[in-house]
């Protein structure tokens, strides 16, 4: 295998990290922001209504984008499968 076949894999894997972790990540830190605007506004410092509703939006975000997510998981394995006798041939 060439360097630039393996950075060539190694580039797509951090994207499919990147496409795969993005949506739960990004609703946990909008809905994080939001929890500490009330919290700080409220002057209610509880740590556990933090972790509850991110806990939540995250199950939430799952549940809404869990089938896409999972579906180019499988795509991108079954690629890589596929492209493995190439890569080392």
């Amino acid at each position: 295998m060439s360097p630039e076949a393996a950075l060539t894999e190694i580039g797509r894997g951090l994207q499919m990290a990147l496409l795969l972790g993005g949506p739960p990540l990004l609703a946990v830190l909008v809905v994080g922001v939001l929890v500490g605007i009330v919290q700080a506004a409220t002057q209610i410092n509880e740590q556990t209504i933090a972790f509850v509703v991110k806990a939540v939006a995250l199950a939430a975000t799952l549940a809404l984008t869990g089938h896409f997510l999972l579906g180019r998981l499988v795509s991108f394995t079954t690629d890589l499968f596929q492209r493995i006798p190439h890569l080392i041939g």
